[in-house]
C-alpha cells in the first residue's frame, strides 16, 4: 500500500481498495485481525469478561488441565521421547498452557521433557502470555514464534484451541449467472474521512467459483459457501511435521463436522455481542465456522492420520471432566461448587459449547487413536 500512513484501518483499507479494486473476504479478515498497526489482535487483549469473548480455558481450569493430561498420555504413547515440543497455536492469554503444565506436573518425566513453544504474532498477547507463564517450572524456558515453521524440529504435541476459526476464509455466492466470489468494496456514498464498506460479487467467470465443492454446486441462488485455503495450509503443514518428526495435534474449535456447508457463518464480536462484519474493521473479532473434515483431509495430504471429529462435550467427558469437577468440589465453598457446576455445563452441555465445539486429533502414522477418540 502506498501513500501517507492512515490513522485508522478503515482509511488504510479504503486506500488499498481505491488502488487495487475490491478485495477478497480473506484479505479483509487478514487485515482486520492481523494488520501490524491496526489489527484487532495486535493492539489489545480481547479475552475474558472485560474483552469481546470468552474461550474455554477462561471458563474453567478443568479444560486446560484435561488437555495437559491428554498431552501426557500421548507422550507416553509416543514412547516417551526425552525432549518434545509442546506447541500452542494462538495461545490467548496463556491460560490453557499454564493449566496444562500444572496437570503435566503429575508425570515428572513428561514435565522434564517439555519444551514450550508459543506461536503468537501479537505483541500484546505475547506479553500477557509471558506474565502468565512466569514462574511455571516447565514454562520458564518457553520460546515465542511467529509461525509454526519457525518452531525447532523434533517430536511435537500441538494444541490449537479456537485458532482455526480466526484464519481467513473466502466466500463464494450463487448468483443468477453462476457462482461468484464475494468481495469487499468501498461504499461510494461514504465520506472520505469515515469510509464504509459493502459486499459485492466478482464479475462473471470468477476464479473463486472453482473453490465450490461439486456436491454443493446445485445449491439455490443466494447460497454462500465458505472455504479457507489458509486453514488447509496450516493443517497440511501440521500433517507433514507430525509425519516427519513424530507427535500429535489436538484441534478444538466450533464449526462443521462435515463441511464445507452452505451458509454464511462469518461474524463479528464486540463486547460479547454480535456486530456488523464490515463496520469499524480492526475493532471487533472476526471468526467463521471451521471445516473439520477439511482440516482432517489436509492433514492426511501431509501424511498424518486424523481422528474424529468428536463433540467437545463427548471428548471432555471421555477425558474425565466430571470426575475432575467432583475432586475440585470436595474443597470448594457452596458458591465455588455452584460455579464449578456452571462451568462444567457450559463446556459440555449440548445447548452450550458441548456440540457446537468439536475436536479432531492428528497423529504420526501408526500411533493409533489417542485418548478421547474412538
Amino acid at each position: 500500500m502506498t501513500g501517507p500512513v492512515a490513522d485508522t484501518l478503515a482509511r488504510a483499507l479504503a486506500r488499498r481498495i481505491a488502488h487495487e479494486g475490491p478485495i477478497t473476504v480473506a484479505a479483509f479478515m487478514a487485515e482486520a485481525l492481523g494488520h501490524p498497526r491496526f489489527g484487532y489482535y495486535m493492539r489489545q487483549d480481547p479475552f475474558g469478561t472485560q474483552g469481546d469473548f470468552t474461550t474455554a480455558p477462561e471458563i474453567s481450569q478443568m479444560f486446560g488441565e484435561l488437555i495437559g493430561l491428554w498431552c501426557a498420555d500421548t507422550w507416553q504413547r509416543l514412547g516417551g521421547p526425552a525432549e518434545i515440543n509442546l506447541i500452542e497455536l494462538g495461545p490467548g492469554r496463556g491460560t490453557l498452557m499454564a493449566d496444562a503444565l500444572r496437570a503435566a506436573a503429575i508425570l515428572p518425566p513428561f514435565r522434564d521433557a517439555i519444551r514450550v513453544r508459543m506461536v503468537e504474532t501479537s505483541p500484546t498477547l505475547r506479553a500477557r502470555q509471558q506474565a502468565t507463564l512466569a514462574g511455571k517450572d516447565a514454562g520458564k524456558n518457553a520460546t515465542w514464534h511467529n509461525r509454526l515453521e519457525d518452531v525447532p524440529a523434533g517430536p511435537a504435541l500441538v494444541i490449537a484451541n479456537e485458532f482455526f476459526d480466526a484464519l481467513p476464509i473466502r466466500q463464494i455466492q450463487k448468483a443468477p449467472h453462476g457462482w461468484a466470489e464475494r468481495l469487499v468494496d468501498l461504499d461510494p456514498e461514504s465520506p472520505e474521512d469515515a469510509p464504509r464498506f459493502r459486499f459485492v460479487l466478482e464479475a462473471f467467470g470468477s476464479p473463486g467459483a472453482t473453490l465450490v465443492p461439486e456436491r454443493l454446486r446445485d445449491a439455490p441462488v443466494g447460497s454462500v459457501v465458505e472455504v479457507s485455503p489458509a486453514s488447509r495450509a496450516v493443517a497440511r503443514a501440521l500433517g507433514e511435521r507430525l509425519t516427519v518428526h513424530g507427535g500429535a495435534a489436538l484441534v478444538i474449535d466450533y464449526g462443521y463436522a462435515h463441511g464445507p456447508a452452505v451458509g454464511d457463518t462469518l461474524q463479528a464480536l464486540r463486547r460479547h455481542a454480535y456486530a456488523p462484519v464490515l463496520e469499524d474493521p480492526g475493532m471487533a473479532d472476526l471468526t467463521a465456522h471451521v471445516d473439520f473434515a477439511g482440516i482432517a483431509d489436509a492433514a492426511r495430504e501431509g501424511g498424518a492420520e486424523a481422528w474424529g471429529p468428536v463433540d467437545q462435550g463427548v471428548l471432555l467427558q471421555r477425558l474425565g471432566i466430571a470426575q475432575r469437577a467432583g475432586v475440585l468440589k470436595r474443597s470448594a465453598t457452596p458458591q465455588q461448587a455452584a460455579d464449578i457446576d456452571s462451568a462444567l455445563a457450559r463446556l459440555i452441555a449440548p445447548d452450550q459449547m458441548g456440540t457446537l465445539f468439536k475436536a479432531v486429533a492428528l497423529t504420526v502414522p501408526g500411533l493409533g487413536a489417542p485418548a478421547g477418540f474412538p
